[in-house]
């Protein structure tokens, strides 16, 4: 099936570069280049889109404003776009809905990463029996009763914090994760600067997968950037 992208920027090069990516990848793509056409776009389309792109700087309007429009209809997952450095704009954004952010200037894989990780997680999250596993590198995670098997299917003993992080790790496959974000999402809390606790659970995390510390081929570390689960992740029912 293919799934259809809503994507609203104000500039022409970015939309057609975009549009162009993501068809190549088999997605359906409609493109607005304000808040004017994005709302025309989405009153027509909005019960067969699957995830809609805005970006927070218009013309006409705001990101932000076209994220409650949208929140007021309809529960379709949102990627907001921001050249701010700060994090005024995805906190933001998040507390208006949206279900996840990348900030300018940004590599169109890193998007269709997210795109990915969000149409993975909705299959995960509930619409069918599909939902219960997610598979990669012959291991199997059974996210109802929190257990992981190994390749032979032997039982992989995880801490509760492990399997959180490896979870949100397998449910993001593809994306360049940075140290603050995996600190948020995995423990609820902002990553100090001399925190190094996120590393070592890393690395436990590696060991416990046989994951060479020195080449590691599931977890790789992006210098200077973070990490990123490079498995292929296949969701599953039983």
């Amino acid at each position: 099936m293919t799934r259809t992208l809503l994507i609203v920027d104000d500039d022409q090069k970015t939309r057609n570069l975009l549009k162009t990516y993501l068809e190549k990848h088999q997605y359906a793509v409609r493109v607005a280049h304000d808040g004017a056409s994005f709302l025309a776009e989405f009153e027509r389309f909005k019960d067969g889109l699957s995830l809609v792109i805005l970006d927070v700087m218009l013309p006409d309007t705001d990101g932000f404003t076209l994220c409650q429009t949208v929140r007021r209809q309809s529960s379709v997952p949102i990627i907001m776009l921001t050249a701010s450095a700060d994090d005024t704009d995805r906190i933001v954004g998040l507390e208006l809905g949206a279900d996840d952010y990348i900030a300018k200037p940004y590599n169109p894989r890193e998007l269709l990463a997210r795109i990915k990780a969000i149409h993975r997680r909705m299959q995960i999250g509930g619409h069918g029996a599909a939902a219960r596993y997610l598979r990669f590198a012959g291991f199997s995670m059974d996210l109802t009763e929190r257990l992981l098997a190994d390749p032979q299917g032997a039982p992989v003993v995880l801490t509760s914090m492990d399997f959180n992080l490896l979870r949100f790790f397998a449910e993001h496959a593809g994306e360049t994760l940075d140290r603050a974000r995996l600190m948020e999402q995995t423990r609820g809390r902002d990553l100090g600067p001399l925190d190094r606790s996120l590393d070592v659970q890393v690395s436990r995390l590696r060991q416990r997968l046989n994951d060479d510390g020195k080449q590691p081929a599931l977890i790789k570390t992006v210098r200077g950037s973070g990490y990123v689960f490079s498995a292929e992740v296949t969701p599953g029912g039983d």
